[in-house]
C-alpha cells in the first residue's frame, strides 16, 4: 500500500520514527503549519494508515487543558507495515522451513543466536556502566533501541516503549523473535524484566516493565550459540 502524497508519507514517517503524537507537537517537529498536517493526517486516517484517540496506545496521557482534548495520532497496523514489506515474506518463508523441514528447536535455536548476537553488539557500552547505575543501563538500552529502528523511549513506571518494530508481522507468527529479546534485554539491563505488550499482539507499542530490584548479574551469561554455530566459529 502506498500513502496518499509525499506530504502524507513524511507524515507517517515522523509517526514511524516517533511514536504517538498530536498535530501540534507534529507541526513543530515537521516545522509545518496546523492546517497542513491535519489535512495529511485525515488522508493517513482515511487511508486505514493512521489512527487517532484521545490518549496514546500505550504509556502516559498527554496533558490535558481546558476545552476539547487533543488527539493523540498513531500508525494502524497497515501503516507500520508500509516501511517493513520488503524482507518480511522472506523473513517468514525461512522460518517456515526451519519450522516444517528442520529438527524441533530450530527456530528457538536462531530466535537466540540473532539477539544474541544484537546484545553481544552493544555489550561494550553497558560494561563502560557502573552495575547499580540501573538508570543509566535504561538509557542506554532506549538509545541503542532507537538507533537500531525501534523508537524507544521511556515512560513513567519503569515502562520500556518500543513505538515501532521492523519484525512485528514475522513475531506475529513466530513470537519467540520477542521472547529472545526480552531475554537479551534482562542480560543487558542485569535485571528482570518483563513483556507486557506487542506490536505483533496487536497492541499499539511493545512494552516491557523494568523493576527496579536486579534478578541477574551483571555479566549473566547470554543464551549460547547453537552447536552448529559455534563449530562455525572454531573453523
Amino acid at each position: 500500500m502506498k500513502f496518499p502524497s509525499p506530504g502524507a508519507e513524511r507524515i507517517a514517517r515522523a509517526l514511524n520514527d516517533s511514536g504517538p503524537s498530536t498535530a501540534t507537537a507534529l507541526a513543530s517537529r515537521l516545522e509545518l503549519s496546523g492546517a497542513v498536517v491535519r489535512r495529511h493526517l485525515d488522508a493517513l486516517l482515511e487511508a486505514g494508515l493512521a489512527t487517532a484517540s484521545e490518549s496514546p496506545p500505550f504509556g502516559p496521557a498527554p496533558d490535558r487543558r481546558r476545552g476539547r482534548p487533543a488527539r493523540v495520532f498513531s500508525l494502524t497496523d497497515a501503516g507500520s507495515h508500509t516501511f517493513d514489506v520488503a524482507y518480511d515474506d522472506l523473513a517468514v518463508g525461512a522460518l517456515r522451513f526451519m519450522r516444517d523441514e528442520t529438527p524441533a528447536g530450530t527456530v528457538e535455536a536462531f530466535t537466540g543466536q540473532r539477539a544474541t548476537t544484537w546484545a553481544e553488539s552493544h555489550q561494550a557500552r553497558f560494561d563502560a556502566l557502573s552495575v547499580d547505575d540501573v538508570d543509566g543501563r535504561v538509557q542506554t538500552l532506549v538509545d541503542v533501541l532507537t538507533e537500531d529502528g525501534y523508537s524507544a523511549t521511556l515512560a513513567d513506571g519503569g515502562q520500556l516503549c518500543q513505538h515501532h518494530c521492523p519484525v512485528a508481522h514475522v513475531a506475529q507468527e513466530f513470537p519467540q523473535i520477542c521472547e529472545a529479546e526480552t531475554q537479551a534485554f534482562a542480560r543487558l539491563l542485569g535485571t528482570h524484566v518483563m513483556r507486557i505488550a506487542t506490536i505483533s499482539r496487536g497492541d499499539g507499542v511493545c512494552t516491557t516493565l523494568i523493576p527496579t530490584s536486579r534478578t541477574y548479574p551483571h555479566h549473566a551469561q547470554l543464551p549460547a550459540r547453537p552447536a552448529n554455530e559455534q563449530r562455525r566459529s572454531l573453523a
